[in-house]
């Protein structure tokens, strides 16, 4: 029994982690870049405190903060093709993952803008510069800075969530682990097997993270 399961874990590996390279971190990634950009762009807007689109960002964030991204998920997949909108699993994921998690991201990048001390906007302009050379030269590096470490943890959790795409038939790491348990008949080994390799992953992320905290705090003291 015990060499059988071995067999099946050995067997199993492969079939796990080649998704999982090939799909759930591009996913991730190409999510997390989509997101930064919405997120950027709704923060920026909140910031400049337009009052007509600041409303519009944050009926924005309320609803997505306010339902489940399974939820979410299934609206778009499930519900729009019923009135005609059909999209495939994969750039369904994509921008779902991407919506949901730059409304997160707006409200982290938004506080980190508002943690810029308004002297420095001031001092911009009495420099002679305009409103978006202040936000690229002086709001929005300092404030990535303050972003950075909320920001990793959110690409970190998106890593995790991506599992969710199984329920829309994207053939990520879940899905392939679970093809394998109705094969084998082994859930509870497999799906610890998948668990790790999703530790892996967050592993790698979190030491990359901290190189980045590192080098930002570096800079910074350069800086001063």
């Amino acid at each position: 029994m015990t060499e059988r399961l071995w067999g099946i874990l050995v067997d199993s590996f492969p079939k796990i982690l080649i998704p999982g390279l090939t799909l759930t971190i591009p996913l991730t990634a190409v999510s997390f870049a989509l997101a930064l950009v919405i997120a950027l762009a709704v923060a920026m807007i909140q910031f400049a405190n337009v009052r007509i689109l600041k409303e519009i960002c944050r009926f924005y964030i309320w609803i997505i903060r306010g339902t489940p991204l399974l939820v979410q998920l299934y609206v778009v997949f499930f519900g729009l093709p019923g009135v005609g909108i059909m999209i495939d699993p994969i750039p369904c994921a994509i921008l779902v993952f991407a919506v949901n998690e730059g409304a997160y991201s707006a409200e982290t990048i938004r506080a980190a803008l508002e943690a810029v001390p308004r002297g420095q906007i001031e001092a911009g302009y009495c420099v002679g510069m305009n409103y978006l050379q202040i936000m690229r030269r002086i709001v929005i590096p300092q404030a990535f800075r303050t972003a950075f470490p909320p920001l990793s943890n959110s690409l970190i959790a998106m890593v995790k969530d991506t599992s969710l795409a199984a329920n829309i038939t994207v053939a990520e790491m879940l899905m392939s682990t679970q093809r394998i348990v109705a094969r084998t008949y082994e859930p509870l080994a497999l799906y610890l097997e998948v668990g790790l390799i999703y530790l892996l992953f967050c592993t790698v992320l979190t030491r990359l993270q901290h190189v980045g905290e590192k080098k930002l705090s570096t800079y910074l003291t350069d800086q001063t």
